[in-house]
């Protein structure tokens, strides 16, 4: 039994209202593909009779649990490389000598999924940097299992294979049954919490690194500006932004800058640029 149409509007208007997460009409296959697991862990035969259900009994946890299925988690380690590399080559070059005072770095992972990106953040720098420095990140997600995924620093062998360098793998896990733990060297630095991007922010400390990589493809322009405001109250002004391949500024937010970070590309406030909201142009 497939999603009626008025099914498929409740949980497209569940997951914008929660995540601002933008699902056309065409993708009632990848909702029914999410949703079945959560549908059969019910006791429930159709992802349909899940959904009635939802709407009959609304319940937040229920709701949770269908914006974390829905909210796409594809990662890896490194995963395009070049902004990886753009750090190392690029941006802390270019941060160090103006941080000389406290010798230390904040990064955010504005989206960190099951933890491969800033445990990644994690290696580079724990590499990269010199000696008597040291580093923060904070890691973000949406999914409250994802978060824990990532806080226990386990990964499947599976995992482990989707891009992870056997030189880092050598450095940086150790083996834990059939599966691999990283190391606390790694892990120490990272403070994981949910954060629900499309939402206002809590107070936190600026960063000098945002990386927000795959996350705006998901999301209108109307939220996309939102976000971008909310990354720019806590960017330091010479600080650094990660984008997606997909992804840009341009028509969004006219205050940041592309800059070429050799063989892919990064995003700088341009100077003098205000923290005051971009207002959407008007028409006509």
């Amino acid at each position: 039994m497939t999603l009626t149409a008025q099914e498929f509007a409740f949980i497209s208007g569940l997951v914008r209202r929660d995540a601002a997460i933008v699902l056309e009409t065409g993708k009632e296959y990848l909702v029914e593909a999410r949703l079945l697991p959560l549908a059969r862990q019910s006791g429930l035969p159709t992802v349909s009779e899940f959904v009635i259900k939802a709407q009959q009994r609304p319940e937040p946890e229920t709701y949770r649990k269908i914006v974390d299925a829905l909210t796409t988690n594809e990662t890896s380690w490194f995963r395009d490389g070049e902004p990886f590399a753009a750090l190392t080559h690029t941006v802390l070059p270019d941060l160090i000598p103006n941080r000389s005072n406290n010798r230390s770095l904040r990064i955010w992972s504005a989206a960190c999924s099951s933890g491969q990106e800033p445990y990644t953040i994690s290696m580079v720098l724990h590499e990269a940097m010199p000696a008597g420095w040291s580093y923060e990140i904070l890691a973000t997600d949406i999914s409250t299992e994802m978060l824990g995924r990532a806080e226990s620093g386990m990964f499947s062998q599976l995992e482990i294979n989707r891009g992870l360098p056997a030189t880092m793998l050598v450095r940086h896990f150790e083996r834990n049954g059939a599966n691999w733990r990283v190391a606390p060297s790694l892990q120490k630095p990272i403070t994981f919490k949910r954060l629900n991007l499309a939402q206002p922010l809590p107070p936190m400390a600026q960063f000098d690194v945002v990386f927000l990589r795959n996350v705006l493809i998901y999301f209108d322009v109307e939220t996309k500006r939102a976000v971008l405001q909310r990354v720019i109250n806590l960017l330091k002004p010479d600080g650094w932004m990660f984008l997606g391949a997909a992804e840009t500024t341009i028509g969004v937010d006219d205050r940041f800058e592309r800059v070429s970070t050799g063989r892919s590309s990064a995003y700088r406030l341009k100077a003098g640029s205000s923290s005051a909201p971009v207002r959407a142009q008007e028409k006509g």
